[in-house]
């Protein structure tokens, strides 16, 4: 209505620009979904270790969650890189949506919602499903780490009462090694000297 060639031209371009990112801006949905369930048995899993090492005591014990504890930041570590770009992507369009409808800065019509109302409460969803699913992965991250250090120290503990206990039994070994050394030393002290006098004896008698 009153608009040029040119004029249309150019808005029908932003409105199709619009539909292209936003359909772009959803395709970290299906990924968000698919990680889910992992994400899930990561979070269990977590628990049941984050409880386990209440009650642990040992250093195998302390040492095999540990190594489950790497495992699972492992696991989180490759999910997070699989989706890491596609989240970043779905932020960037879903931002690039929104500039495009400021640029077009629509208003309501009578009793027609504006196209920026609805477009926000159709992608709404997704994008907190996103958010969350971000925010999940990088409180699990932080969870993670927290454990793996807090174990990892308790095992350092561990390792170094071990370490002292072994020094100390092998100074206790090197204390009885020495005496008996003495010991011998001793001996054979007298038994050189016996046999210094036996000699003397002997020639004495002569």
């Amino acid at each position: 209505h009153g608009l040029g060639d040119v004029a249309a031209g150019s808005l029908i371009q932003r409105l199709i620009e619009i539909e292209t990112y936003r359909t772009l801006a959803l395709l970290g949905l299906p990924e968000a979904r698919r990680i889910g369930p992992s994400v899930r048995e990561i979070e269990v899993t977590l628990a049941k270790l984050i409880d386990e090492s209440r009650n642990a005591s040992g250093i195998i014990d302390n040492r095999r969650i540990l190594d489950e504890l790497s495992r699972l930041t492992a696991d989180l570590e490759a999910l997070t890189a699989s989706v890491s770009y596609r989240f970043a992507a779905s932020r960037a369009y879903d931002d690039i949506v929104f500039q495009r409808l400021d640029v077009l800065d629509d208003k309501q019509i009578g009793t027609h919602t504006s196209w920026r109302d609805f477009l926000s409460r159709r992608m709404a969803p997704a994008r907190r499903t996103l958010n969350a699913m971000q925010d999940r992965l990088e409180d699990l991250s932080r969870k993670l780490t927290r454990s793996t250090a807090l174990l990892r120290t308790r095992v350092d503990v561990e390792l170094e009462q071990q370490n002292q206990e072994l020094l100390k039994t092998m100074n206790e070994r090197t204390r009885l090694q020495l005496r008996l050394q003495q010991t011998v030393e001793g001996l054979s002290v007298v038994a050189v000297s016996y046999y210094l006098v036996g000699l003397i004896y002997y020639a004495l008698q002569g």
